[in-house]
């Protein structure tokens, strides 16, 4: 099976879990704050703070910027459905916003403009598949709006100007993202008072921190915001660290294996979109494509199956889904609809060989 996302992990991985069991202190302690530091100067900004999830981190980041019951939001659909959920979280109300095309899937500066009424407090921007959003313009449009600007860099760690020109951005370390402590993320501010409130409350609010009473540096503690049980455990920091160092490596790696899937495409599959031109900015975190109009996606996804090649969809649009057609029963976004209902995830990961891209577009040639 070609399968499409293979986490790389190793030895050194292995000995940095043993190191934690065989130093016996399991959580928020010295891992965790050397892999922030780590993390904070690869995208070259002063401090960030380690979470259980991207999900919390997106919680975190409307919560710390003051985002709540009232407020409206823009956000994008094609984005996994945590990015909205985030939202609702905090009391405030989504705006679906389109996407610019089947080109450029990402969140419509034009259509945001459109939507934008005078509740809105925010705009969240999703780097679909890695490929980053042209984070200068969201900045001049937030600040042209009064909005807070937040980044879902979920897909887009270690590239580009991700996480140093928005108010708050958040990254995730799931098992199939670009680097991976199988769960967890990072949230990133552009304020410091902003990431100390984010670490105030990812640990229930409280003053002082378990290693600190431990250690005897402290004996009790005051809770002064509401909080939650956002933390990242000593484990998860000692993989991530490791991994985090092959990062850029493996960045790089996806972006010469996406060139490849692009040039094959263009020579034998002119049919079939590939989204976002080769040279814009990119994690190349999935490998999109969009099959022509007509074909039909779950048959080609069963027989791709059957010839030994994983595949997926990135995403079913969240303003379709049953809880949310339910709130926004009339809503309609053409761009998104279109382009969800053709788009399919090819196999993309490191570990992958020429010769594996090769195969996957004879595959899906052939089927087509």
């Amino acid at each position: 099976m070609i399968s499409l996302a293979d986490p790389v992990l190793g030895e050194d991985e292995k000995e940095a879990l043993c190191s934690v069991i065989a130093g016996g202190w399991l959580t928020m302690g010295e891992r965790v704050a050397a892999f922030e530091r780590a993390f904070a100067e690869l995208h070259g900004v002063e401090a960030a703070a380690a979470v259980n999830s991207c999900t919390a981190g997106l919680h975190l980041c409307l919560a710390a910027l003051g985002i709540g019951a009232g407020d409206e939001v823009l956000v994008p659909s094609l984005t996994f459905v945590a990015t909205v959920n985030a939202i609702l979280y905090v009391g405030a109300e989504p705006v679906f916003v389109d996407i610019e095309g089947l080109g450029v899937p990402h969140i419509s500066p034009a259509d945001a403009e459109a939507r934008c009424g005078p509740r809105a407090r925010a705009v969240i921007v999703m780097h679909y598949g890695g490929y980053l959003v042209d984070l200068p313009e969201w900045r001049s449009f937030a600040d042209a709006h009064g909005l807070k600007l937040i980044e879902d860099a979920a897909h887009a760690p270690a590239v580009g100007e991700v996480g140093r020109l928005s108010d708050a951005s958040a990254f995730s370390f799931f098992t199939n993202k670009n680097m991976t402590t199988a769960e967890g993320g990072m949230v990133l501010a552009g304020q410091s008072s902003v990431l100390e409130t984010m670490r105030g409350m990812r640990s229930h609010g409280m003053s002082t921190g378990t290693l600190d009473r431990h250690r005897g540096h402290a004996f009790s503690y005051d809770v002064g915001m509401l909080g939650f049980n956002y933390r990242m455990d000593e484990l998860r920091a000692a993989m991530g660290t490791v991994q985090l160092a092959r990062l850029p490596e493996w960045n790089a790696r996806r972006r010469e294996l996406s060139s490849l899937y692009r040039r094959l495409f263009s020579e034998r599959l002119p049919r079939v979109c590939v989204p976002f031109a080769d040279e814009h900015k990119t994690s190349a975190h999935l490998m999109p494509v969009l099959l022509p109009e007509g074909i039909d996606r779950g048959r080609v996804m069963a027989r791709m199956r059957d010839a030994g090649i994983q595949t997926s969809i990135h995403y079913p649009p969240v303003h379709r889904f049953s809880f949310y057609r339910r709130r926004f029963p009339d809503l309609s976004l053409p761009n998104t609809e279109n382009f969800c209902s053709r788009e399919l995830t090819l196999p993309l990961h490191p570990s992958l060989s020429a010769e594996n891209v090769d195969s996957v577009v004879e595959a899906l040639g052939k089927l087509l």
